[in-house]
């Protein structure tokens, strides 16, 4: 079983930056892809940034330009840099990742950091 624990959220103005950090521990194999979605009230989750074990990223069109995502592998760990903060980016952010060894892999999420754009 993987755990992950994410922090780094908060309230911010509007243009500033938060830095996000998602920590994965337990009974870890490999970590593929690690993801941040986000879920605003009364709207659906939706992907913001991925990321790949070989550090291929993608992101929203809504946030390119913005933030960026990384990872330290040896820590287990993701990270998000958000910069220009809009009050449209104010919502939860939940970690998620892919692990384990071929063929047998799981998904696993996080409880979710609140972000808060607001001036």
């Amino acid at each position: 079983q993987v755990q992950l624990v994410e922090s780094g959220g908060g309230l911010v103005h509007p243009g500033g930056s938060l830095r996000l950090s998602c920590a994965a521990s337990g009974r870890i194999r490999s970590i593929y892809d690690m993801r941040w979605y986000r879920q605003a009230p009364g709207k659906q989750r939706e992907l913001v940034a991925g990321i790949t074990s070989n550090g291929v990223t993608n992101y929203a069109d809504s946030v390119k330009g913005r933030f960026t995502i990384s990872r330290d592998n040896a820590k287990n760990t993701v990270y998000l840099q958000m910069n220009s903060l809009k009050p449209e980016d104010t919502a939860v952010y939940l970690c998620y990742v892919i692990e384990g060894a071929t063929p047998t892999l799981k998904q696993y999420w996080g409880q979710g950091t609140q972000v808060t754009v607001s001036s």
